[in-house]
């Protein structure tokens, strides 16, 4: 029994300075890589270091003079906006009023731009340019889902106008799903369930009004009953 212990104790402490050994070469190796590779690895670093000094310089000197410049433009543009001015609001024509056409133009990588290209979508919309108003909404995004999920819901009715029923009812999933605000939820599933009727999609008109039924019978007032009896009719 002793002999067996001793032995077992020799084998560990050979297993240990094996793995010592192991250790010291895995050093060597990688002390003679970088010593090989060191005007490689040198350059790479220097060539990270430089392209992440260079983005921030390119927020701070670029991006941010252009959010001030482009909301310049876009707030001139929400205030003909808010006066009944569609045409000025709109813009485009002059670099004297941008409006939100010109804003985007001139700024479509700053956040202001991106907005000013949903504004100016929505007011293209209004005008019954339906594609123009669809290819401008498709150019915003943003981090806030409630505006993503206003985005598809109107893209949706560009597309609904364009006799493009079913790529509607495709964004109006879009937009139910880009959010968890409970009301945004609602209400485009909602669009979507009518859509789905006008489709004659029976089963997915059921499946979006029975959603409405079981999750938003809050904002509903019991309409989405009234939908459901409907689907048995069309």
């Amino acid at each position: 029994m002793a002999k067996f212990r001793k032995n077992k104790k020799e084998a560990e402490g050979k297993e240990t300075v094996e793995f010592f050994k192991d250790l010291d070469k895995e050093a060597l190796n990688t002390e003679a890589f970088l010593e090989k590779n060191s005007k490689w690895i040198t350059t790479v670093f220097a060539v990270l270091i430089v392209a992440v000094l260079g983005y921030f310089a390119y927020q701070q000197f670029v991006v941010e003079p252009k959010n001030e410049e482009a909301m310049k433009g876009y707030l001139a543009a929400q205030k003909n906006l808010s006066e009944g001015k569609d045409d000025d609001a709109l813009g485009g024509k002059s670099a004297a009023n941008p409006g939100f056409l010109g804003t985007y133009n001139e700024y479509s990588a700053t956040h202001v731009g991106k907005l000013s290209a949903y504004n100016a979508g929505l007011l293209k919309f209004k005008q019954g340019k339906y594609q123009e108003a669809y290819d401008l909404l498709d150019k915003f995004s943003s981090k806030n889902d409630v505006l993503m999920a206003l985005k598809y819901g109107a893209m949706a009715d560009c597309q609904a106008n364009l006799n493009k029923a079913t790529e509607a009812s495709s964004m109006l999933d879009k937009a139910i799903s880009a959010s968890d605000d409970p009301y945004t939820a609602y209400y485009f599933t909602r669009k979507a369930g009518i859509m789905a009727l006008a489709l004659n999609k029976k089963a997915d008109a059921k499946k979006y009004f029975t959603t409405i039924d079981e999750k938003y019978q809050d904002y509903d007032n019991g309409m989405s009953d009234a939908y459901i009896e409907m689907v048995k009719y069309f």
